[in-house]
């Protein structure tokens, strides 16, 4: 298939271009950014099958004329991250760019006979509700806080209510907490991952110190990108939402520890009283896991990362990709 990733030379676009031509598809990344070094060398091998074209998600002129090129599916990945800075003083760039950029460009994929869009959301859509449930399913109601939360949550109302009015192929996929391979800050992500924040600091020799342990269902940025492949080339999912995680719960401290282990003499541990951490978990509280059943069920999939081993892969690659990175 010819597939077209918008915010594709982000962090999370690049994973899932990676999978999608290591499955022999032709991938687009339509993105204000260029890819980083290590990613362009690594894709190089790809030849003609990767292309790479520069424009805002926001411009609509340039998304009416990259759709018109004709693509079997998109995915719709382009955001800002937003911390509650950003949100202060900027509001009105992280709803044009998480919300009112969609709606042009699931327009003109409907006029131009795309097959599917994929959606990307977030588990913080949940937002309050999150931390009043054991347990996440994809029907539980939303009480999103941050702007970054509302805008993904209208998002994932949008796509629905355009996907009956039109009949068309709208899928949302809500993450959980991603981190992995190709991370960096793009100016479009405040809230790196703390495992992110954790290499970034032993990669310097600093101990990484965090204000508590952080539990999560992490999830490993190759996973994400295997189960969007899933849903990129299925038949016809039954469903307009999907959860991707581990559906497991480990915490960032237990990650960073495998990952110092790796790394004699380096130090990833929790802040003593009074002492400043250097590893922000963007959250007070530690929200309930996303359940994975859904995409279990209809797929078989199933993460294959968990937290040890996570931290392996991620060990291995900055060492072939660190320096272009």
């Amino acid at each position: 298939m010819n597939i077209l990733i918008f915010g594709g030379t982000g962090f999370v676009g690049i994973n899932i271009a990676s999978a999608l031509l290591a499955r022999g598809h032709a991938v687009a990344l339509f993105d204000r950014g260029s890819l980083p070094r290590a990613a362009a060398k690594e894709f190089e091998a790809f030849g003609p099958r990767l292309s790479v074209i520069a424009g805002d998600v926001t411009d609509r002129s340039a998304i009416e004329q990259v759709i018109a090129r004709g693509f079997d599916a998109i995915v719709l990945g382009a955001a800002i991250t937003a911390g509650a800075a950003r949100e202060a003083v900027d509001p009105q760039s992280i709803l044009q760019v998480n919300l009112m950029a969609q709606v042009p460009i699931l327009t003109d994929a409907h006029r131009h006979g795309v097959r599917r869009v994929i959606n990307l959301s977030s588990g913080s859509a949940f937002g309050a509700a999150a931390f009043r449930h054991a347990l996440l399913d994809e029907e539980m109601p939303c009480e999103p806080v941050s702007l970054y939360a509302i805008t993904k949550h209208a998002s994932e109302r949008v796509v629905a209510r355009l996907a009956a009015l039109w009949g068309a192929d709208l899928v949302s996929v809500r993450l959980s907490g991603v981190f992995g391979p190709w991370e960096y800050a793009t100016g479009v992500r405040d809230t790196m991952s703390p495992q992110s924040q954790i290499v970034a600091a032993l990669r310097q020799r600093k101990q990484a110190v965090l204000p508590r342990p952080g539990m999560r269902d992490w999830i490993y940025a190759p996973d994400v990108a295997d189960a969007v492949t899933v849903l990129v080339e299925a038949a016809k999912p039954k469903h307009g939402l999907y959860h991707i995680s581990t559906g497991q719960e480990w915490t960032a401290l237990e990650w960073g520890r495998h990952l110092a282990d790796l790394n004699p003499g380096l130090v990833c541990r929790l802040a003593g009283p009074g002492e400043t951490p250097n590893v922000n978990l963007h959250s007070d509280a530690d929200r309930a896991p996303l359940s994975t059943l859904r995409l279990a069920e209809e797929f078989g999939w199933r993460a294959r990362f968990g937290c040890a081993d996570s931290a392996q892969d991620l060990h291995d690659w900055w060492l072939r990709h660190g320096e272009g990175m």
